[in-house]
């Protein structure tokens, strides 16, 4: 499930001075190049960059939601619905598997059992899953498909020495060669003109595979069991040539920010759901409210915080002045229920 495979988990230890992971884990075995980027971690900088800095540098504890432990629920029941023989992957035969995974993740972290005030509480969340898995069978069937890999780890390193790395939900591979990339999403799909974070992490995706085997995959697929519907991007060289070359200076953007200890907050709607508003100088006084004076990690907020003011973009006078439009790309096909352009996977 994007980087992370269950609700709880964290990044590995920070390296001092370093706006990567360590090389080392805590038991002395080697760990991820401390210029390492997953597509998680770059869509927190793009979002806000203190939030970077309180995941991966700070690495500040946050509370599980209902909503993301859901997430790990579904995807782990649809990763392991794909261990039954095709004949067999039903949606009983899913919905047979929700107790089990369920009672495995409160086994492996206890704390989400406090999640929910009581047992008609937690089976109305439990109903909830079920709800997404039954949609996730009105968009495919998967009696009709094999995966090449699931929950596939996956690591590339580009040629400026920056590692890319991350976890792939699902990854098809067609007769013909052909590579398919397919992530789910238990949420609903954003308006046209706000889902290019979500294409920039299938794309991170492809560029990864494209540096490490060397092919290009054809299709990337989000699959949105919230509301039933399928995005699907084509990509080719081009796109992935212009991926890299905003990774790379995604991370130059992290690095220069490290050097200046210049984490600036990023005020907007997702500050609603921010599990460090306490903390953040986006909701501070305004005399306050300077990206160099953050209190350590446990030093309490200010109190009487201001109500927050929608943040406005600003453009330079040269981009008001200037047309910058970049050439029209081929839109996103989006739709509901399965589409005839996956045949060659099935």
């Amino acid at each position: 499930m994007g980087d992370e495979t269950t609700a709880g988990a964290s990044p590995g230890p920070a390296v001092p001075g370093a706006p990567g992971e360590a090389p080392v884990t805590a038991d002395g075995t080697a760990a991820r190049p401390a210029r390492s980027l997953s597509p998680s971690r770059a869509g927190d900088f793009l979002t806000c960059p203190l939030l970077y800095r309180f995941r991966v540098i700070d690495r500040l504890p946050e509370p599980p939601s209902p909503a993301a432990v859901r997430g790990t629920l579904v995807h782990a029941v649809l990763e392991h619905l794909f261990d039954q023989p095709a004949p067999g992957r039903t949606p009983q035969a899913a919905h047979s598997l929700v107790g089990p995974e369920w009672e495995r993740l409160t086994a492996e972290e206890p704390e989400l059992a406090s999640l929910f005030a009581d047992e008609a509480e937690l089976a109305a969340w439990l109903e909830g899953a079920g709800v997404m898995l039954d949609r996730y069978f009105t968009l495919e069937d998967p009696r009709r498909i094999e995966p090449a890999h699931r929950e596939l780890s996956i690591e590339a390193e580009l040629a400026s020495g920056l590692h890319l790395r991350g976890y792939i939900d699902r990854l098809d591979v067609a007769p013909g060669g052909e590579i398919r990339i397919v992530d789910y999403k238990t949420g609903t799909s954003p308006p046209e003109e706000f889902e290019a974070r979500a294409l920039f992490q299938m794309r991170f995706y492809a560029l990864a595979i494209w540096r490490a085997q060397g092919r290009v995959p054809s299709m990337l697929q989000l699959m949105y069991l919230g509301n039933g519907e399928i995005v699907r991007y084509q990509p080719d060289e081009s796109d992935l040539l212009a991926t890299e070359r905003k990774v790379e200076a995604l991370w130059q953007a992290i690095e220069r920010a490290h050097q200046r200890r210049d984490w600036r907050p990023r005020p907007g709607r997702v500050c609603e759901w921010c599990a460090h508003q306490a903390i953040c100088p986006a909701s501070w006084p305004r005399f306050l409210a300077s990206p160099r004076r953050l209190p350590r990690p446990g030093r309490p907020a200010p109190s009487r915080p201001l109500p927050r003011r929608r943040a406005r973009p600003r453009l330079r006078a040269r981009e008001r002045l200037t047309d910058r439009t970049p050439p029209a790309r081929p839109r996103p096909d989006r739709r509901r229920g399965p589409g005839s352009t996956v045949s060659r996977y099935e």
